[in-house]
């Protein structure tokens, strides 16, 4: 028989990275604040079992794989799409698994990191006499987990900006109406979105047009929040956001010339105001922090213009999910799907550094990644 080349190991390596990434992705909007990790175990090129972390809190993807392997694992190469940890918190040390199973090669697709791993799950396993290499699919397992990464670098959520528009650019028609520009299954795709989401945020203009829920379908794997940019408080009381406001939570974002009476009004039906110095408008990095600080992971940012383009403006978009319909509205008004300040010269225009385009029942669906520090690879892969 022939032996395989180099060539062919570096081959099969990819295929099995990409199906421990694609059972890393069955974790979507069930683990965060933790990252979306798969495992797969191989010996002598079959797949002897497979894993992915499940639930927070819950056994890690290497720890699934390995029980599901049993005797299977020993000599054979693991696939994870992280750096196995090597510390305990609400799971013992993936690495001591790893060794213990007798698995003889691991293949990482990227280190963790998390200051108490970053490294030190790879050279615990070395001393351990494993076989370690990482970086293999590194870029898609740190688009796979963005989200984490940014939170790891920043404290911030990761934002996703979604919006529909029309093929000349429209999100809205000159009278404010904008339903519908997208399809039904493009909206149930946002339905899907929202559901793995920590936060959904409008600004009040939004609010006030549409009277939106803006809750995910029921059965889904998160109830987000709910945010909205009002800094004089002039969410209605009858609004579906305020009557609902003891069932989902609705956050505030609000200025110091908001309306004491309004405040006490909405506070009276469970809206949480957010409080933030000064007059003008509300400053996007001082809202994510504090978003952070209450625990979110993933935000989605749905409009409308205004504050689009006040994310956008500050740098703070992270990611893009946008729908183009096949019709054309025409006439001459400013209800574009980003406002703000914009940039002078096309050169200076933001550019998505990785994207996907898919054709949902006649829509065109986008979905994209800005450039952001924490997508290139650090030192150790």
């Amino acid at each position: 028989m022939t032996e395989p080349t180099t060539a062919d190991r570096a081959e099969e390596d990819r295929r099995w990275m990409l199906r421990a990434l694609a059972e890393a992705a069955r974790g979507r909007g069930l683990v965060e604040p933790n990252p979306m990790v798969g495992a797969v175990v191989v010996r002598d090129g079959t797949r002897v079992a497979v894993g992915h972390h499940a639930r927070f809190g819950g056994p890690h993807a290497e720890v699934v794989a390995l029980r599901a392997a049993g005797e299977g694992a020993r000599g054979a190469t693991l696939y994870v799409t992280l750096e196995p940890c090597c510390h305990a918190g609400k799971t013992p040390p993936c690495t001591e698994a790893v060794i213990a199973s007798g698995v003889s090669r691991v293949v990482a697709a990227m280190r963790d990191p998390f200051p108490l791993v970053s490294g030190g799950g790879f050279s615990r396993l070395r001393e351990a006499g494993v076989a370690v290499e990482s970086g293999l699919e590194g870029r898609e397992a740190r688009i796979l987990n963005a989200p984490y990464l940014k939170r790891l670098a920043t404290s911030r959520p990761f934002v996703t900006a979604k919006w529909a528009m029309t093929l000349d650019g429209k999100a809205a028609c000159a009278s404010g109406d904008s339903k519908w520009i997208s399809g039904p299954r493009s909206r149930a795709i946002v339905h899907e979105l929202r559901g793995r989401m920590d936060g959904i945020l409008v600004g009040i203009g939004t609010a006030m047009a549409d009277d939106p829920e803006l809750t995910a379908r029921p059965g889904g794997p998160r109830t987000p929040a709910r945010v909205v940019l009002d800094p004089a408080a002039r969410l209605p009381v009858g609004s579906k956001l305020a009557r609902t406001a003891r069932e989902v939570p609705v956050w505030l974002a609000v200025s110091g010339r908001a309306p004491a009476d309004r405040l006490d009004a909405l506070r009276g039906l469970g809206v949480e105001p957010l409080p933030f110095p000064g007059d003008g408008p509300i400053p996007i990095p001082g809202l994510l922090d504090e978003l952070g600080r209450r625990g979110l992971t993933n935000l989605l940012v749905e409009g409308g213009g205004r504050v689009l383009g006040a994310f956008l403006d500050a740098g703070e978009v992270d990611a893009v999910e946008v729908f183009v319909a096949p019709i054309i509205e025409g006439g001459d008004h400013p209800f574009g799907p980003a406002r703000g300040l914009g940039v002078p010269r096309m050169a200076e225009a933001l550019r998505l550094a990785r994207h996907e385009v898919r054709v949902v029942d006649g829509d065109v669906a986008l979905r994209g990644h800005l450039a952001r520090p924490w997508l290139e690879p650090a030192d150790g892969a």
